[in-house]
């Protein structure tokens, strides 16, 4: 018999890299980006962390068709992947909404 390939049939979806990437700067502190994210105790609502189904489906139901030229984007910089803190964002938004923005309207 050969061996039975178990997956969650998601891979091949768009959402599926930003899932991916998403858990990786959150979970693995070899990741490009932990220093940001999970080093700062970032985190991924659990029900995603190991579902990119779950995490598809809220997209999808909750956000809906991602707008031209915007991308996921958490709504409190200082809060985790969850539901109600992450959004569609342009890139000017999503600047605003940096740390390095924010402490720079500080330093004025």
């Amino acid at each position: 018999m050969g061996r039975q390939s178990k997956t969650h049939g998601f891979s091949q979806h768009w959402l599926y890299k930003p899932w991916q990437q998403m858990v990786r700067r959150c979970g693995n502190p070899a990741a490009r980006g932990y220093k940001w994210y999970g080093a700062r105790g970032i985190s991924v609502y659990p029900p995603w962390q190991d579902s990119p189904q779950l995490f598809i489906e809220y997209v999808e139901q909750n956000l809906g068709p991602r707008p031209p030229k915007h991308s996921l984007d958490r709504i409190n910089n200082d809060g985790n992947y969850e539901p109600g803190n992450i959004r569609w964002a342009d890139q000017v938004t999503q600047i605003r909404n940096s740390r390095r923005y924010a402490s720079s309207l500080h330093s004025v």
